[in-house]
């Protein structure tokens, strides 16, 4: 038998429970579907460092710093698929590049303001990748679920930096259903 105290509080404690019960849902996040998670590079790729960006396209043409725009919703599973490739970015590539990942709400329904202006690049499609060479031409702009390996020479190619051996190949696996990564493959 209980003690005479502890009985009113589970009583208390099923009546909390029930009441509050089924208010209660279950997370729901899932790479397949085109709802709002939260920050993708965070919950996708494992990288909540990536938004915001550290600088702005303008501010990296102005330095001639190679440069890589990606354009990108939280709430679309094609850029949810693709966060774990931009994530691999920067551990491969580090501070030889200026990595900006933009939400393109902001930049929808607004005027172009010049070459500086990563509007102006945009083609209104996500996931879209444009690498910038450190004299601000465009070395590559591409749409969709971007070939990692084209991506990665691409920015070979802006930085003049050598692939790393081993580097040249890359694929991307999931090891949960929320989470995926990007491995080199000799």
């Amino acid at each position: 038998m209980l003690p005479r105290l502890i009985r009113p509080l589970l009583w208390l404690l099923l009546a909390a429970l029930l009441c509050c019960g089924p208010g209660i849902q279950p997370v729901a996040a899932s790479l397949t579907n085109n709802t709002y998670d939260g920050n993708i590079y965070a919950l996708y790729a494992g990288n909540g460092s990536l938004v915001p960006p550290r600088t702005t396209l303008a501010q990296a043409l102005a330095e001639h710093r190679p440069a890589v725009v990606v354009y990108f919703l939280d709430d679309a599973s094609a850029s949810k698929r693709f966060a774990p490739e931009v994530s691999e970015l920067q551990r491969l590539w580090g501070n030889s590049i200026e990595l900006i990942p933009l939400a393109t709400d902001p930049l929808q329904n607004r005027p172009d303001g010049g070459v500086d202006d990563p509007a102006h690049y945009w083609k209104g499609v996500i996931p879209q990748v444009v690498v910038f060479d450190a004299a601000g031409k465009v070395v590559l702009d591409a749409s969709g679920q971007v070939d990692p390996d084209g991506l990665n020479r691409a920015i070979s190619t802006a930085t003049g930096i050598a692939l790393p051996e081993g580097q040249r190949s890359s694929t991307t696996i999931s090891f949960n259903e929320l989470n995926s990564e990007v491995i080199s493959q000799p």
